[in-house]
């Protein structure tokens, strides 16, 4: 019996994506250059700052310009953090079900703290969650393990007692790496790059409705 569900937050829980593209869009007008349509940039948007910096301005982490660009990008994410940022449909309905269950639930992500946490609060998630862990919350973030086994050790739930949602390859490797069963999300951001069938992940949803059948197991 599963015992706790962890989730990653960007394209998992919540649609981030405007606020997101917003932040980009800012930057590239202060650029002088025309801004992207969110078509264009959602799927970059669970890589945060690099891969939607890579999306906009073709900027690679090695370019010398890259550490002011990122700078300036998280200072206009910052500013506007939870517009337009919601909970993806059934998500409020899913946090609830598993409450009444006892299923302690939790949110993995590679956002930096001071955007989760003040992000986690905006949504009215940051003092329901078990856990909160952040990129910055162990000394490595996904792919790799470690930050899902420190939040087994916040929820007090085993890794194989776990299950780890996302909407990205990195979130498969990291559970697989952890010991978790991993469930990838079809609604989500899922990127540009290898098919979400690809993964490896135990199972894939279309909606987050259908994850409680999934506790049994």
């Amino acid at each position: 019996m599963t015992g706790a569900v962890l989730f990653d937050l960007d394209g998992t829980l919540a649609d981030t994506a405007l606020d997101l593209a917003g932040a980009v869009n800012r930057l590239l007008v202060e650029e002088h250059r025309s801004p992207l349509p969110i078509d264009r940039l959602r799927p970059h948007v669970s890589g945060g700052a690099r891969a939607l910096l890579l999306a906009g301005f073709g900027l690679e982490t090695s370019d010398h310009r890259y550490p002011e660009f990122q700078r300036r990008f998280l200072a206009h994410y910052q500013s506007a953090l939870c517009v337009d940022t919601v909970l993806f449909a059934g998500i409020a309905e899913l946090l609830d079900d598993l409450d009444a269950r006892g299923v302690r639930w939790g949110i993995v992500t590679n956002k930096s703290q001071r955007f989760t946490l003040e992000l986690a609060a905006a949504l009215g998630l940051r003092e329901r969650a078990a856990c909160l862990v952040s990129g910055d919350s162990s000394p490595r973030a996904k792919h790799d393990a470690s930050p899902l086994l420190l939040a087994c050790g916040l929820t007090g739930v085993p890794p194989e007692r776990s299950l780890y949602v996302g909407d990205d390859l990195r979130d498969v490797h990291a559970g697989k790496a952890a010991g978790m069963r991993t469930v990838a999300v079809s609604y989500g951001y899922l990127g540009d790059g290898v098919p979400l069938e690809q993964w490896g992940a135990d199972h894939i949803v279309g909606h987050p409705e259908e994850i409680p059948s999934l506790l049994q197991e």
